[in-house]
């Protein structure tokens, strides 16, 4: 397993910071794992499986 920096989290999803956080506020996008202090990252593996759903959504349509 590995953990996902915001920064690596935008590079391979496209996404803006700020989009990132509406989304997860709105429950569509995995919720970050704190690290200690103010620091967050992202389970790698969710982020895949997060995109991977964007992608068969796309194309489904």
């Amino acid at each position: 397993m590995r953990i996902l920096r915001l920064k690596d989290v935008i590079s391979q999803t496209g996404l803006a910071r700020s989009t990132i956080y509406k989304y997860i506020d709105a429950g569509s996008f995995p919720k970050p794992v704190p690290l200690g202090g103010r620091s967050v990252g992202w389970v790698q593996s969710e982020v895949q499986d997060w995109i991977a759903h964007a992608i068969q959504q796309r194309d489904a349509r």
